[in-house]
């Protein structure tokens, strides 16, 4: 292979590696986190609402990103009553009544 192709090569692998690197961290610098209310240790569910099971509970202080948010369950909480659900992460879910968004609407696109 000459040196020339080589180089080539090279460059085009590389520049295919910064692409990358650039769209993860495009992606990166778009998600926000968002305060759980004070004092709340939160319960994360698996689905938009009440009736589906606890996965886990949220440590008080904890911080959350909103993925996508969608209708479910309403929920009277710290931040008022809302229907809005949001996705911190596959497959689990908290109420945005107790995540500090600063709306009472929606702040991350609908779920899918």
């Amino acid at each position: 292979m000459s040196s020339l192709r080589r180089r080539s090569v090279m460059l085009a692998g590389f520049t295919g590696a910064l692409l990358m690197v650039g769209a993860v961290t495009a992606e990166a610098a778009t998600l926000h986190y968002y305060d759980v209310a004070p004092g709340v240790a939160l319960n994360v569910r698996r689905g938009p609402g009440t009736q589906y099971s606890i996965v886990r509970t949220l440590a008080v202080g904890a911080k959350v990103p909103i993925y996508c948010q969608t209708p479910g369950t309403t929920v009277t909480g710290t931040y008022g009553t809302s229907n809005i659900w949001d996705n911190i992460d596959d497959g689990e879910f908290v109420s945005d009544a107790y995540v500090n968004t600063g709306s009472d609407g929606y702040v991350a696109s609908r779920c899918a």
